[in-house]
């Protein structure tokens, strides 16, 4: 298997580079030259496999199919040490709790981070290690975060062998629980910084030192966030895990709703329905920054200004520049990577948006990719907790609440819609606590996470601070 770039003018290069590398070297995102097609009897195949030998064994078949560049002994050992009950919580891994009326809760959060962002972050914890071991070399992570990818990032990175992290945040533009997770972690290899910006200032950057090829190889700079396509890869085993937990037979169809700010949680579900899996909607959920909805109702792509991004109840999705969204603008235009350049390259950076209304993919977006969304406010999303909390007992999340309540808009008969859970409650506690009247239960390993000493940098959406600062920790050893 071998990947290329968006933006057609990278070479073709196998896993284990794309995994180190990130963002290719002409500024596009690595995806396969073809998704695996799966036939009735692989899916057959699969289920037995997931049922009889659990996550893991599933995660290894999935990966398997882009990933032969590793041995199949090691990469079965590397996904059985990460998809562990003891890391998870759940001999399941990403157990479903049925919500009636035809949804059904697919539960993420159980990780070390309560993020679903655990999922695929603890996987490349472990594959960074083992490369970086294989090669004898160093690789220093430049990732941007809008809440879960830096935690979920550091814990999974910290003390591994041959990995220093830099991680940017927006400064004061995450939930309190979410600051102290990353900024109390003390050890040598974490580093913390808080960009006085938002969250597309801080992906923007990481952009900018990937685009210095000189610096990037010198410093051996990687990336985490989804940009990273083995981190998306391995976000595609739980549409699987969900699909054959959900149905009796490959003969169902689902539908999979999914809160949106970057598009690389939805863009693996993308994936996984051009394997084959029988995905009849995939409904993308964003919250009052609606860039995405947008899009998939009117065919126009408009980036906001820093300005015009809301600080909302939801800030993990407070995006308003959808790095993953190129790979999936790439599909939809027949691969035409010559089309995507100018798109990204020219029309976004030089007029802020752009419009596919009037071309022909436009109209494929839901009966060929089966693309629907919608948006929901802050008021929404407290109706939404409260709803679930009086008629389930189930105390959800604000991000989840987006996709819970526009799931509930394109519900079909006879077609079960799985909700991605995104994160336990108590990361959002003040917004629970305005919508229930309480405060909810906190795991006993983050009792007084607050109040723990916080390491942290804070400076200006400046490229310039930023290379100085990571050329100034990567002289220590």
């Amino acid at each position: 298997m071998k990947y290329i770039s968006t933006r057609g003018q990278a070479a073709t290069q196998p896993f284990c580079h794309v995994l180190l590398e990130g963002l290719a070297p002409d500024g596009g995102l690595y995806l396969p030259e073809q998704y695996p097609r799966l036939q009735a009897g692989d899916l057959d195949r699969l289920r037995g496999v997931w049922r009889e030998q659990g996550y893991a064994a599933l995660a290894f078949e999935i990966l398997s199919l882009y990933v032969d560049d590793i041995s199949a002994a090691d990469l079965r050992t590397i996904c059985s040490k990460t998809y562990d009950a003891a890391v998870f919580g759940s001999a399941q891994i990403t157990p479903l709790h049925d919500l009636g009326q035809g949804l059904v809760l697919q539960d993420l959060s159980g990780g070390p981070t309560l993020a679903f962002k655990d999922m695929a972050m603890q996987l490349l914890g472990h594959l960074f290690e083992y490369e970086l071991g294989r090669r004898d070399t160093r690789l220093n992570i430049l990732g941007a975060t809008s809440g879960d990818t830096g935690s979920a990032a550091e814990y999974a990175m910290r003390g591994k062998r041959g990995v220093r992290v830099f991680m940017l945040s927006p400064h004061g533009r995450m939930s309190e629980f979410q600051r102290a997770q990353m900024y109390s972690l003390q050890d040598a290899n974490i580093h913390n910084i808080a960009i006085e910006g938002v969250f597309d200032d801080c992906q923007d950057l990481v952009k900018a030192v990937n685009a210095d090829a000189a610096f990037k190889q010198k410093y051996r700079i990687g990336a985490v966030n989804s940009i990273n396509w083995a981190r998306l890869l391995a976000q595609v085993v739980y549409y699987f895990a969900g699909y054959f937990g959900a149905t009796r037979s490959n003969d169902q169809h689902v539908n999979f709703a999914v809160p949106c700010g970057n598009f690389g949680n939805i863009c693996a579900g993308h994936v996984a329905r051009e394997m084959g899996l029988p995905i009849a909607r995939l409904i993308a959920a964003t919250n009052e920054n609606d860039v995405l909805d947008e899009f998939f109702r009117s065919g126009v792509y408009r980036v906001r200004s820093g300005a015009d991004t809301l600080a909302t109840s939801s800030p993990s999705m407070d995006i308003s520049k959808a790095s993953n969204f190129e790979r999936f603008v790439f599909d939809l235009l027949g691969r035409d990577s010559a089309r995507v350049v100018d798109l990204f390259s020219g029309a976004l950076a030089r007029d802020g948006f752009f419009n596919l209304h009037e071309d022909p993919a436009f109209a494929s977006l839901q009966a060929r990719y089966g693309f629907v969304s919608g948006r929901c406010t802050h008021a929404e999303r407290l109706a939404t907790i409260r709803q679930l909390w009086q008629e389930h007992g189930r105390m959800i999340d604000p991000h989840t609440a987006n996709a819970v309540h526009v799931a509930q808009r394109h519900l079909q008969p006879h077609v079960p819609t799985l909700v991605l859970e995104t994160a336990q409650p108590v990361k959002f506690a003040e917004t629970i606590k305005e919508a229930l009247g309480q405060v909810p239960p906190r795991p006993d390993r983050f009792v007084g996470l607050e109040a723990l000493p916080q390491r942290v940098q804070v400076m200006p959406a400046d490229v310039g601070r930023l290379k100085r600062f990571i050329a100034a920790q990567c002289t220590e050893p």
